[in-house]
């Protein structure tokens, strides 16, 4: 028990001053050609942090004497990725806790009042490969049932206490109406009238709490907590996601978010492109990816890969994430967002809004634009520094910065690479 204790106690002075450093250390990025999304790519531009955030941004800043320089001359720097639909720190190598930290029982499909970031393992081996693939951020997502229950937003920092990785808890309500087993209901026609069942009783709930805390209300169709949960999306402070691929579930989406009120994001969004007008005039974010032209099922006949660039001509928000199907791409993955992203310019999206789509896109939609996804003052140290063009395949992300530190953790595939590059003695005459 006493070694048990002093473990605990070195790992609290770890990270005690792990976040002392942080506080203290002052970087400026020199030389690189900045590009700030938020703001138009400046040549030779220096960034500038300090206590883990963005103090200046520009060509003649002028840089403390104490400031660690880092030279970016002939490199690309840009904004950490943010990638908005992941299951990353729910998982890891050879383990299966994953999906059972992923996915609530629930009542009836519903689980609204599941906060799945309880269970994010900070240490997970599956974040520091997204890392090194310039991906700084992500949204942590609940998955399976009719409402899977609420996402965040967590910086992969690989810092040791839940608090000091969190961005926006919670960032956003997480439902489907697709035809899908564990949703606990049948076709899609059934789901969304379920869906709306439940954003009725919630209003209901607001209205007669008291008659319901004396059990003088019908039944209704998910628990108090799960109510509670649903509060702030009927008020419309908290965005309610919903998974939806086909052009009919589209347009119920739509006809939901008009007659409650309710901020509504598109994920998935395969045949959305056959809706754009509709979908702008709305103002509904869609999150899709670029990769899959082929269908995967009923829902999706209609893919096609220029559908991210063909919403955004129609001028809808877009966030990029992964849609290639059978990759994985919100946990092994996570890192290859950046050839989403190069693909949808490929497929006619400009490579500005493709840059967007990725970093301060996602940020807006699930308004936390004022700590990521630019490189601004006041925004958290989230830098990545590119050997070239970050959609390209040949770059790399040299050197990564979160919350103003560099991470050089590295992932389990460098350790694995490093182990196996000196083979073994007399390894040829063993053949």
């Amino acid at each position: 028990m006493k070694r048990s204790m002093h473990r605990s106690a070195l790992a609290l002075v770890a990270v005690c001053a792990m976040a002392g450093s942080l506080r203290a250390q002052t970087v400026a990025i020199t030389g690189g050609k900045v590009y700030p999304v938020s703001g138009p790519p400046i040549e030779g531009g220096t960034v500038l942090m300090r206590d883990g955030k963005i103090v200046a941004v520009g060509k003649d800043i002028a840089i403390p004497a104490n400031a660690e320089r880092v030279d970016a001359t002939g490199k690309w720097v840009t904004p950490g990725l943010v990638n908005s639909n992941t299951s990353v720190g729910f998982g890891d190598v050879g383990f299966s806790g994953g999906p059972r930290e992923l996915s609530a029982k629930g009542h009836d499909g519903i689980a609204a009042g599941f906060q799945v970031w309880l269970g994010f393992n900070t240490q997970s081996t599956m974040i520091a490969p997204a890392r090194e693939g310039g991906v700084t951020s992500v949204v942590a997502s609940p998955s399976g049932g009719l409402v899977a229950g609420q996402a965040a937003i967590v910086d992969l920092s690989g810092a040791l206490p839940l608090s000091e990785v969190l961005v926006k808890a919670p960032a956003t309500m997480i439902a489907q109406i697709e035809d899908n087993e564990s949703a606990k209901v049948g076709a899609a026609g059934e789901a969304i009238g379920q869906l709306r069942d439940l954003i009725e009783d919630t209003k209901a709930y607001m209205r007669r709490k008291s008659d319901f805390e004396r059990a003088q209300t019908r039944p209704f169709v998910a628990p108090r907590r799960d109510l509670e949960a649903m509060i702030p999306v009927v008020e419309g402070r908290e965005p309610l996601t919903i998974i939806a691929d086909q052009a009919a579930e589209i347009r119920e989406v739509l006809n939901i978010a008009k007659d409650y009120g309710i901020k509504t994001v598109i994920l998935g969004g395969a045949e959305a492109w056959t809706l754009a007008d509709r979908i702008a005039a709305a103002k509904v974010p869609v999150l899709t990816g670029a990769m899959n032209n082929i269908p995967g099922s009923f829902a999706t006949l209609g893919s096609r890969q220029e559908n991210a660039a063909m919403l955004r001509k129609a001028g809808v928000q877009v966030g990029i994430i992964g849609n290639a199907g059978g990759g994985d791409e919100e946990l092994f993955n996570v890192r290859n967002l950046r050839y989403e992203a190069g693909n949808a310019v490929a497929y006619g999206m400009s490579w500005d809004d493709a840059l967007r789509a990725v970093t301060l896109a996602p940020a807006e939609i699930y308004g936390v634009a004022d700590r990521v996804g630019s490189l601004k003052p006041g925004t958290e140290g989230n830098v990545v520094i590119w050997s070239g063009d970050p959609f390209e395949f040949s770059s790399r992300a040299e050197q990564v910065f979160v919350r103003g530190r560099k991470i050089d953790a590295p992932s389990r595939q460098d350790l694995l690479a490093k182990r196996y590059q000196k083979l073994p003695p007399n390894y040829e005459s063993q053949k």
